[in-house]
């Protein structure tokens, strides 16, 4: 693993779009958990990406109601639930 230094540059530059808004919300998401994780806050570009709608990848009536329990904060913020153990799964 970088040290934090390095991790955090390495979220600085805003990503293109994949052409998927859920996927580039996810992404701001994931690049805010990982910079919380160091105890700083997240690359200034992720601020404008969030959803309209509501989104869970797991749109099983169990998966939503844990996700929405369970959901890490710079995700649920923009509207998508998933849970911790989704993170590491990927």
């Amino acid at each position: 693993m970088e040290p934090p230094e390095i991790r955090l540059r390495l979220l600085q530059d805003e990503p293109d779009s994949c052409g998927d808004e859920r996927y580039d919300v996810l992404l701001a998401a994931l690049a805010e958990h990982c910079a919380a994780g160091d105890g700083v806050a997240g690359p200034a570009w992720c601020e404008h990406r969030m959803l309209q709608t509501f989104w869970f990848p797991d749109n099983t009536p169990s998966g939503r109601a844990d996700a929405f329990v369970r959901a890490p904060a710079a995700f649920r913020r923009r509207g998508i639930f998933i849970t911790g153990d989704d993170l590491v799964r990927v």
